[in-house]
């Protein structure tokens, strides 16, 4: 079995390879339940030489990598924790797709470490596969934020974090397996998760790209603020952009 959800997202937010290099970034949901042969090779075809593993460390397992890192892949931990009481506190009020995208926003702001480091692994030469649980929420914020340092169109951005809804069953398939007793607690009552939290909306990161604009002033002002130096921003820039684009 192969990763669920894996794809280069320039081929849906820059298909006309004007401002994204191919083969830089690649996005997945967490192997289910861990690498394997298929996996190892698709990351050895796919060029990646790094994976930015996002999830909480109550989520991840050493054995989730263990094919890939004897392959040689470097596995970066950048923990952005889904939880804590503003965190939960937003989900509990979450009713529509604005609102998870202003949820996306305080998950980074929760965790400006953690967003350094993935970008920092962003930056390094070879590929790169970022990826959290279902590779919807934390990944579909940094590689947001990456492309709209990339100058990639809001559109762009949000159709390829749309692109998820066509892989949410087996995601959920895959995430039940792994987390059944969770699972249980949901049908259960003890959880309640929000309508757009099992979604891919578009409006959810057409609002977080806003959040961004708005309130930071763009991409590379929110990573500054996250801590990224500008030796990191250019590194990465150098690295991922079209021939010809530096911002």
């Amino acid at each position: 079995m192969t990763l669920v959800n894996f794809r280069d997202p320039a081929v849906l937010a820059d298909p006309e390879g004007r401002r994204v290099r191919r083969g830089v970034l690649h996005r997945s949901a967490q192997p289910f339940p861990s690498d394997n042969g298929p996996i190892v090779e698709q990351l050895r075809t796919a060029g990646i030489r790094t994976i930015v593993d996002l999830r909480g460390a109550a989520e991840a397992d050493d054995v989730d990598w263990a094919g890939a890192r004897a392959d040689g892949v470097e596995v970066v931990a950048a923990r952005i924790q889904p939880t804590g009481p503003a965190l939960e506190a937003a989900m509990r009020a979450m009713t529509t797709d604005a609102e998870l995208g202003a949820f996306y926003l305080l998950m980074a702001e929760s965790a400006p470490g953690a967003v350094r480091l993935a970008v920092e692994a962003a930056a390094r030469p070879g590929g790169v596969l970022l990826h959290c649980a279902a590779g919807k929420d934390r990944t579909g914020l940094l590689i947001g934020l990456l492309l709209h340092l990339l100058g990639v169109p809001a559109a762009e951005i949000v159709a390829d974090y749309a692109r998820t809804t066509e892989a949410l069953p087996q995601i959920f398939e895959g995430l039940s397996e792994r987390n059944r007793n969770a699972l249980n607690d949901y049908h259960a009552g003890s959880l309640v998760v929000p309508r757009p939290l099992l979604e891919a909306p578009a409006g959810a990161m057409t609002a977080f790209l806003e959040l961004v604009d708005t309130r930071y002033g763009g991409a590379e002002a929110f990573l500054t603020h996250c801590g990224v130096d500008a030796t990191t921003v250019e590194a990465f820039r150098t690295k991922a952009a079209a021939s010809g684009v530096t911002a």
